[in-house]
């Protein structure tokens, strides 16, 4: 997804030459996770987790900036490590996402990223801007990402693609400011993902 000038890499990933298609690469689900952390009273960090959610990279790799991603995952799939601390987050204080154990209304709640553009800013970094949405209301948000690897996986040899990406956003933008600014409202994200060519 991301413009590499020492082409090996990109060259790896397919062997049709110039003005190929763009190439399909879906997430990964067992190597593909979503940090959170946010400031708590002054007193510590505490961390989330999404993981085993779905997505897709288009791979344009004559111009990467014509590339995209976009993935999707519940909400009620967040996990902090502490039950009731996940039950909080999907209380009427945050999400409103559970009543009696079952979800409330499963597509508002969930979270997705569809980016918009990606500007390319060196051999292996990029800006990729895009739209959240989350708790029912998108805001746009730029994730700085830089490319891990490109090519046939060791194991299997499917094509793959792997980045990182961190971005910061405000909870309260999404409507789930509570506690805020005790709690901080800036939740810093961190992002790592894996994806495959799916088999022909």
């Amino acid at each position: 997804m991301l413009r590499s000038t020492a082409t090996a890499a990109i060259l790896a990933l397919s062997a049709t030459g110039a003005m190929a298609d763009p190439a399909t690469y879906t997430l990964d689900p067992s190597h593909s996770q979503i940090l959170f952390s946010y400031d708590h009273l002054g007193f510590s960090t505490t961390y989330g987790m999404f993981s085993g959610f779905e997505g897709e990279i288009q791979f344009d790799e004559d111009d990467p900036a014509a590339s995209s991603v976009s993935v999707s995952m519940p909400v009620t799939e967040m996990f902090t490590g502490w039950e009731a601390r996940d039950a909080h987050f999907l209380s009427e204080d945050f999400f409103n996402a559970i009543a009696d154990g079952q979800p409330i209304d499963p597509e508002r709640n969930m979270v997705t990223f569809e980016s918009t553009s990606i500007e390319v800013t060196g051999d292996e970094t990029a800006n990729i801007t895009g739209n959240l949405t989350m708790n029912g209301i998108t805001q746009e948000v730029v994730l700085d990402t830089s490319l891990n690897g490109m090519g046939p996986n060791p194991i299997n040899q499917t094509p793959t693609i792997g980045f990182d990406a961190t971005t910061t956003i405000k909870r309260s933008d999404f409507g789930v400011g509570a506690f805020a600014p005790a709690v901080s409202d800036e939740v810093e994200v961190q992002i790592s993902l894996e994806a495959m060519q799916p088999e022909a």
